[in-house]
């Protein structure tokens, strides 16, 4: 089947291919066909420069677009991990890790190590020195759902 249709599109049938590849991309982004369709590209270019060459038959183009999807595909890879590293937002979604720095109140207090505290909406598990209820505290880490704090009350020996 693959061999009657490359043999009837001749060189365009790779042409089709990634155009084909690309419309999918557009229905079904994901940012991954896009570099299939880009080695399908590349393979259309070959064919209509080699499509007369004897070596050139359809087994030796599905090893050459193989190949590219392989190289294209890790290329994209690092050019879309090296491009989004960086954002304006870079705690975004990671909710406890930006509570750190903040102070709040503790509603229950650190005994044996854990207590909470309300922050907005919402109750955290704290852990962190004996403190009564009522303490304003500072949160110095997060680790998960937990969040480690210290009184935000300067000491005395200091």
């Amino acid at each position: 089947m693959v061999q009657r249709i490359i043999l009837e599109l001749g060189p365009w049938s790779w042409w089709v291919l990634g155009l084909a590849l690309l419309a999918a991309e557009v229905v079904a982004p994901g940012v991954f066909l896009v570099w299939i369709a880009i080695a399908a590209l590349i393979t259309g270019v070959l064919s209509l420069l080699l499509w007369d060459a004897v070596v050139w038959g359809w087994q030796v183009q599905l090893i050459v677009f193989a190949l590219l999807s392989i190289i294209a595909v890790l290329v994209g890879r690092r050019f879309i991990s090296s491009s989004s590293g960086e954002t304006d937002e870079p705690l975004l979604n990671q909710r406890a890790q930006s509570l750190v720095g903040r102070t709040a109140v503790l509603e229950k207090p650190i005994a044996e190590g854990h207590g909470r505290v309300r922050l907005d909406d919402t109750i955290w598990i704290v852990e962190g020195p004996d403190l009564p209820a009522g303490t304003r505290v500072r949160i110095v880490a997060s680790h998960g759902r937990h969040l480690t704090v210290e009184s935000a009350l300067p000491s005395p020996h200091r």
